[in-house]
């Protein structure tokens, strides 16, 4: 079983940081669900940043703004996650270059969509 890290995770089940919990639950991943705004999402145990998980982290999927998420790619590749989805708004040309630069595989898109689902599903 695959882990898979949320960064933007969410306790309103409208945002698609907690509509992708959900999803990757359903898909059968191991989800760790990453936000400074609590410290449980949809009962799983939640952390402010992926370098408080111990456990080892197969892939990142993202949910917030660029500006955070420039500032996320540099902690993914201290924690050495291998790959990151960069959902729609969550992405641009620099994280994507310096997630390269990082050795950091990104895949650009919904993965919601990405793992089988639609989001009007949850």
């Amino acid at each position: 079983m695959k882990t898979v890290a949320v960064v933007g995770a969410s306790n309103n089940r409208r945002k698609f940081g907690n509509i992708a919990v959900r999803a990757f639950q359903k898909a059968g991943y191991n989800v760790i669900p990453i936000t400074p705004a609590a410290t449980e999402v949809e009962g799983l145990r939640a952390y402010a940043s992926v370098l408080d998980v111990a456990e080892t982290i197969d892939l990142a999927t993202i949910y917030v703004r660029p500006a955070i998420g420039a500032q996320v790619i540099e902690q993914l590749a201290e924690k050495g996650i291998p790959e990151v989805w960069l959902n729609p708004g969550a992405g641009s040309s620099a994280i994507v270059a310096r997630a390269r630069a990082l050795g950091i595989r990104p895949v650009e898109g919904c993965s919601i969509i990405r793992i089988g689902f639609s989001p009007s599903e949850f």
